[in-house]
Protein backbone atom coordinates (compact mmCIF):
# COMPACT_ATOMS: atom_id res chain seq x y z
CA UNK A 1 0.00 0.00 0.00
CA UNK A 2 1.68 3.37 -1.26
CA UNK A 3 1.21 5.97 1.83
CA UNK A 4 0.50 9.50 1.28
CA UNK A 5 3.99 9.96 2.33
CA UNK A 6 5.81 7.80 -0.30
CA UNK A 7 3.72 9.46 -3.20
CA UNK A 8 4.74 12.30 -2.17
CA UNK A 9 8.54 11.36 -2.39
CA UNK A 10 7.64 9.71 -6.05
CA UNK A 11 5.94 12.55 -7.02
CA UNK A 12 8.95 14.70 -5.96
CA UNK A 13 11.16 12.64 -7.89
CA UNK A 14 8.90 12.60 -11.21
CA UNK A 15 9.16 16.25 -10.28
CA UNK A 16 12.60 16.32 -10.53
CA UNK A 17 12.90 13.91 -13.34
CA UNK A 18 11.02 15.77 -15.74
CA UNK A 19 12.46 18.98 -15.28
CA UNK A 20 15.87 17.02 -15.88
CA UNK A 21 14.16 15.84 -19.18
CA UNK A 22 12.91 18.80 -20.31
CA UNK A 23 16.34 20.93 -20.06
CA UNK A 24 17.83 18.12 -22.09
CA UNK A 25 15.65 18.39 -25.08
CA UNK A 26 15.18 22.18 -25.19
CA UNK A 27 17.11 24.52 -27.28
CA UNK A 28 20.34 25.83 -25.46
CA UNK A 29 20.78 29.52 -24.80
CA UNK A 30 23.81 30.21 -26.31
CA UNK A 31 22.31 28.51 -29.23
CA UNK A 32 20.53 31.29 -32.06
CA UNK A 33 18.06 32.67 -32.00
CA UNK A 34 18.70 33.51 -28.22
CA UNK A 35 16.17 35.03 -27.17
CA UNK A 36 13.49 32.78 -28.35
CA UNK A 37 15.64 29.57 -26.41
CA UNK A 38 15.88 31.19 -23.32
CA UNK A 39 12.22 32.40 -23.70
CA UNK A 40 11.25 28.65 -24.06
CA UNK A 41 13.60 27.81 -21.22
CA UNK A 42 12.42 30.21 -19.13
CA UNK A 43 8.49 29.08 -19.79
CA UNK A 44 8.74 25.31 -19.53
CA UNK A 45 12.12 25.14 -16.48
CA UNK A 46 11.95 26.37 -13.05
CA UNK A 47 8.48 25.43 -11.56
CA UNK A 48 5.07 23.93 -12.09
CA UNK A 49 3.35 20.97 -10.16
CA UNK A 50 4.34 19.22 -13.27
CA UNK A 51 0.57 17.42 -12.88
CA UNK A 52 0.86 15.91 -16.77
CA UNK A 53 4.04 14.54 -17.02
CA UNK A 54 3.24 12.77 -13.24
CA UNK A 55 0.30 11.29 -14.74
CA UNK A 56 2.17 9.77 -17.32
CA UNK A 57 4.92 8.44 -15.13
CA UNK A 58 1.97 7.27 -12.65
CA UNK A 59 0.17 5.18 -15.64
CA UNK A 60 3.29 3.63 -16.81
CA UNK A 61 4.50 2.32 -13.27
CA UNK A 62 0.90 0.83 -12.70
CA UNK A 63 1.48 -1.55 -15.26
CA UNK A 64 5.72 -2.16 -14.63
CA UNK A 65 6.67 -0.05 -17.62
CA UNK A 66 9.97 1.97 -16.51
CA UNK A 67 10.27 5.75 -16.79
CA UNK A 68 12.87 5.83 -19.41
CA UNK A 69 10.33 4.12 -21.74
CA UNK A 70 7.61 7.19 -21.07
CA UNK A 71 10.68 10.09 -20.85
CA UNK A 72 9.48 11.28 -24.16
CA UNK A 73 6.03 11.12 -23.18
CA UNK A 74 6.20 13.14 -20.25
CA UNK A 75 8.22 15.73 -21.97
CA UNK A 76 5.97 16.21 -24.90
CA UNK A 77 2.74 16.58 -22.67
CA UNK A 78 4.53 19.24 -20.34
CA UNK A 79 5.35 21.01 -23.66
CA UNK A 80 2.20 21.24 -25.31
CA UNK A 81 0.72 22.35 -21.70
CA UNK A 82 3.78 24.96 -21.76
CA UNK A 83 2.81 26.40 -24.67
CA UNK A 84 -0.71 26.62 -24.08
CA UNK A 85 0.42 28.63 -21.02
CA UNK A 86 1.83 30.81 -22.64
CA UNK A 87 -0.28 31.62 -25.02
CA UNK A 88 -3.33 32.07 -22.98
CA UNK A 89 -1.51 34.74 -20.73
CA UNK A 90 -1.13 36.70 -23.87
CA UNK A 91 -3.31 39.70 -24.05
CA UNK A 92 -5.51 38.75 -26.69
CA UNK A 93 -6.24 36.23 -24.21
CA UNK A 94 -6.52 35.67 -20.65
CA UNK A 95 -4.20 38.74 -19.99
CA UNK A 96 -2.35 37.47 -16.68
CA UNK A 97 0.62 38.97 -15.60
CA UNK A 98 1.94 36.17 -13.40
CA UNK A 99 2.17 32.04 -13.68
CA UNK A 100 3.98 30.08 -11.41
CA UNK A 101 4.61 32.99 -9.20
CA UNK A 102 6.82 34.86 -11.92
CA UNK A 103 6.01 36.91 -14.43
CA UNK A 104 4.58 35.52 -17.73
CA UNK A 105 6.20 34.86 -20.51
CA UNK A 106 4.97 38.20 -22.63
CA UNK A 107 5.80 40.01 -19.43
CA UNK A 108 9.64 38.75 -19.26
CA UNK A 109 10.09 38.94 -22.65
CA UNK A 110 7.51 40.68 -25.04
CA UNK A 111 4.60 39.42 -27.01
CA UNK A 112 6.04 38.49 -29.81
CA UNK A 113 8.50 36.19 -28.62
CA UNK A 114 5.92 34.52 -26.50
CA UNK A 115 3.96 33.78 -29.57
CA UNK A 116 6.98 32.09 -31.01
CA UNK A 117 8.49 30.41 -28.46
CA UNK A 118 4.79 28.85 -27.61
CA UNK A 119 4.87 27.64 -31.35
CA UNK A 120 8.42 26.34 -30.79
CA UNK A 121 7.22 24.43 -28.04
CA UNK A 122 4.32 22.63 -29.64
CA UNK A 123 6.16 21.97 -32.59
CA UNK A 124 8.97 20.19 -30.37
CA UNK A 125 6.95 18.24 -28.48
CA UNK A 126 5.67 15.95 -31.31
CA UNK A 127 9.39 16.05 -32.42
CA UNK A 128 10.12 14.79 -29.28
CA UNK A 129 7.55 11.89 -29.42
CA UNK A 130 8.08 11.05 -33.58
CA UNK A 131 12.49 10.92 -33.31
CA UNK A 132 13.36 11.37 -29.61
CA UNK A 133 14.30 9.32 -26.90
CA UNK A 134 12.65 7.93 -24.06
CA UNK A 135 10.16 6.12 -25.86
CA UNK A 136 9.60 2.47 -27.01
CA UNK A 137 11.11 2.24 -30.69
CA UNK A 138 7.86 0.47 -31.99
CA UNK A 139 6.75 2.97 -34.68
CA UNK A 140 3.22 2.33 -34.06
CA UNK A 141 3.22 3.15 -30.52
CA UNK A 142 5.09 6.38 -31.88
CA UNK A 143 2.60 7.02 -34.29
CA UNK A 144 -0.65 6.65 -31.58
CA UNK A 145 1.23 8.77 -29.36
CA UNK A 146 1.33 11.56 -31.72
CA UNK A 147 -2.42 10.73 -32.51
CA UNK A 148 -3.49 10.91 -28.71
CA UNK A 149 -1.58 14.53 -28.37
CA UNK A 150 -2.57 16.04 -31.52
CA UNK A 151 -6.50 15.08 -30.94
CA UNK A 152 -6.03 16.54 -26.97
CA UNK A 153 -4.23 19.83 -28.78
CA UNK A 154 -6.42 20.26 -31.62
CA UNK A 155 -10.13 21.77 -31.88
CA UNK A 156 -11.38 18.78 -30.43
CA UNK A 157 -9.36 19.20 -27.47
CA UNK A 158 -7.25 22.22 -25.81
CA UNK A 159 -7.38 25.06 -28.92
CA UNK A 160 -11.20 24.16 -28.98
CA UNK A 161 -12.00 24.30 -25.37
CA UNK A 162 -10.30 27.89 -25.38
CA UNK A 163 -12.26 28.94 -28.36
CA UNK A 164 -15.70 28.21 -26.40
CA UNK A 165 -14.30 29.83 -23.09
CA UNK A 166 -13.41 32.92 -24.88
CA UNK A 167 -16.97 32.92 -26.64
CA UNK A 168 -18.76 32.37 -23.26
CA UNK A 169 -17.29 35.54 -21.75
CA UNK A 170 -19.75 37.75 -20.71
CA UNK A 171 -22.76 34.78 -21.07
CA UNK A 172 -25.18 32.47 -19.58
CA UNK A 173 -23.67 28.87 -20.12
CA UNK A 174 -25.77 25.39 -19.72
CA UNK A 175 -23.99 23.33 -17.04
CA UNK A 176 -23.80 20.73 -19.85
CA UNK A 177 -21.98 23.52 -22.02
CA UNK A 178 -19.84 24.46 -19.24
CA UNK A 179 -18.81 20.73 -18.75
CA UNK A 180 -17.74 20.26 -22.32
CA UNK A 181 -15.83 23.47 -22.60
CA UNK A 182 -13.97 22.08 -19.80
CA UNK A 183 -13.35 18.74 -21.29
CA UNK A 184 -12.13 20.11 -23.96
CA UNK A 185 -9.71 22.81 -22.72
CA UNK A 186 -8.44 20.70 -19.40
CA UNK A 187 -9.69 17.65 -19.54
CA UNK A 188 -8.33 16.45 -23.13
CA UNK A 189 -4.83 16.88 -22.44
CA UNK A 190 -5.56 15.49 -18.73
CA UNK A 191 -6.87 11.76 -20.44
CA UNK A 192 -4.19 12.31 -22.86
CA UNK A 193 -1.11 12.11 -20.33
CA UNK A 194 -2.75 8.22 -18.92
CA UNK A 195 -3.84 7.11 -22.46
CA UNK A 196 -0.33 7.95 -23.59
CA UNK A 197 0.95 5.95 -20.78
CA UNK A 198 -1.14 3.37 -21.47
CA UNK A 199 0.39 3.21 -24.97
CA UNK A 200 3.45 2.45 -23.72
CA UNK A 201 2.41 -0.78 -21.91
CA UNK A 202 2.89 -3.63 -24.54
CA UNK A 203 0.02 -5.41 -25.34
CA UNK A 204 -2.31 -3.65 -23.18
CA UNK A 205 -5.69 -5.14 -23.38
CA UNK A 206 -9.27 -3.05 -24.14
CA UNK A 207 -10.82 -3.18 -21.13
CA UNK A 208 -8.04 -2.35 -19.43
CA UNK A 209 -7.64 0.98 -21.72
CA UNK A 210 -11.77 1.47 -20.95
CA UNK A 211 -11.38 1.61 -17.74
CA UNK A 212 -7.98 3.96 -18.00
CA UNK A 213 -10.24 6.46 -20.07
CA UNK A 214 -13.24 6.44 -17.41
CA UNK A 215 -10.45 7.31 -14.92
CA UNK A 216 -8.66 9.99 -17.35
CA UNK A 217 -12.07 11.25 -18.44
CA UNK A 218 -13.30 11.84 -14.84
CA UNK A 219 -10.51 13.12 -13.05
CA UNK A 220 -9.86 15.53 -16.07
CA UNK A 221 -13.34 17.48 -15.39
CA UNK A 222 -12.12 17.08 -12.04
CA UNK A 223 -9.72 18.90 -11.90
CA UNK A 224 -10.78 22.20 -14.09
CA UNK A 225 -13.58 22.18 -11.94
CA UNK A 226 -11.43 22.40 -8.50
CA UNK A 227 -9.33 24.99 -10.65
CA UNK A 228 -12.95 27.02 -10.89
CA UNK A 229 -13.17 26.65 -7.28
CA UNK A 230 -9.50 27.58 -6.15
CA UNK A 231 -10.19 30.49 -8.21
CA UNK A 232 -12.63 31.85 -6.01
CA UNK A 233 -11.30 30.13 -2.50
CA UNK A 234 -7.74 30.07 -3.37
CA UNK A 235 -4.63 32.19 -1.48
CA UNK A 236 -2.72 33.67 -4.36
CA UNK A 237 0.74 33.38 -2.51
CA UNK A 238 0.03 29.39 -2.78
CA UNK A 239 -1.69 29.46 -5.88
CA UNK A 240 1.30 31.45 -7.33
CA UNK A 241 -1.15 33.66 -9.54
CA UNK A 242 -3.73 35.99 -8.87
CA UNK A 243 -7.37 34.92 -8.02
CA UNK A 244 -10.92 36.23 -8.96
CA UNK A 245 -9.60 36.28 -12.48
CA UNK A 246 -12.75 34.17 -13.63
CA UNK A 247 -15.27 36.52 -12.31
CA UNK A 248 -13.61 39.66 -13.37
CA UNK A 249 -13.66 38.32 -16.57
CA UNK A 250 -17.06 37.40 -16.29
CA UNK A 251 -16.34 34.24 -17.66
CA UNK A 252 -18.46 30.99 -17.01
CA UNK A 253 -17.39 28.41 -14.97
CA UNK A 254 -18.72 25.39 -12.75
CA UNK A 255 -19.47 27.02 -9.66
CA UNK A 256 -20.44 30.32 -11.32
CA UNK A 257 -23.48 27.99 -13.24
CA UNK A 258 -24.46 25.66 -10.33
CA UNK A 259 -22.62 27.17 -6.99
CA UNK A 260 -20.33 26.83 -4.80
CA UNK A 261 -21.49 23.80 -3.08
CA UNK A 262 -23.05 21.81 -6.03
CA UNK A 263 -19.76 22.39 -7.64
CA UNK A 264 -17.75 20.37 -4.64
CA UNK A 265 -20.42 17.96 -4.89
CA UNK A 266 -19.22 17.18 -8.41
CA UNK A 267 -15.83 17.01 -7.88
CA UNK A 268 -16.56 14.22 -5.28
CA UNK A 269 -18.37 12.37 -7.45
CA UNK A 270 -16.18 12.69 -10.50
CA UNK A 271 -13.35 11.57 -8.00
CA UNK A 272 -15.26 8.50 -6.78
CA UNK A 273 -15.62 7.30 -10.70
CA UNK A 274 -12.26 7.92 -11.37
CA UNK A 275 -11.07 5.42 -8.21
CA UNK A 276 -13.70 2.94 -8.95
CA UNK A 277 -13.01 3.02 -12.41
CA UNK A 278 -8.88 2.05 -11.31
CA UNK A 279 -10.38 -0.59 -8.61
CA UNK A 280 -11.81 -2.48 -11.82
CA UNK A 281 -8.75 -3.01 -13.04
CA UNK A 282 -7.57 -4.75 -10.05
CA UNK A 283 -3.97 -3.58 -10.57
CA UNK A 284 -1.54 -4.70 -7.88
CA UNK A 285 0.54 -1.60 -8.33
CA UNK A 286 -2.60 1.31 -9.04
CA UNK A 287 -1.41 2.69 -5.63
CA UNK A 288 0.27 5.63 -7.46
CA UNK A 289 -2.42 6.31 -9.58
CA UNK A 290 -4.64 6.61 -6.31
CA UNK A 291 -3.30 9.10 -4.63
CA UNK A 292 -2.21 10.97 -8.23
CA UNK A 293 -6.58 11.06 -8.13
CA UNK A 294 -6.57 12.11 -4.09
CA UNK A 295 -3.72 14.40 -4.84
CA UNK A 296 -5.54 16.47 -8.04
CA UNK A 297 -8.73 16.59 -6.74
CA UNK A 298 -7.85 18.01 -3.19
CA UNK A 299 -5.50 20.14 -4.40
CA UNK A 300 -5.46 23.76 -2.80
CA UNK A 301 -2.86 25.02 -5.52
Amino acid sequence: MTTASTFTARLAAWQSRVEEQLSLRLPAVETEPKRLHAAMRYSALGGGKRVRPALVYATADAFGVPESQVDGAACAVEMIHVYSLVHDDLPAMDNDDLRRGRPTCHKAFDEATAILAGDALQVLAFQTLAAGSGLPQDPHTRLRLVQLLAEASGTAGMAGGQALDLAAMGNTLTLAAVEEMHARKTGALIRACVMMGAACVPNLQAPALAALDQFATAIGLAFQIQDDLLDIEGDPATLGKATGADSARNKPTYPSTVGIDAAHRRVRELHDHALGALRSLDLARADLLIEMSNWLVLRRH
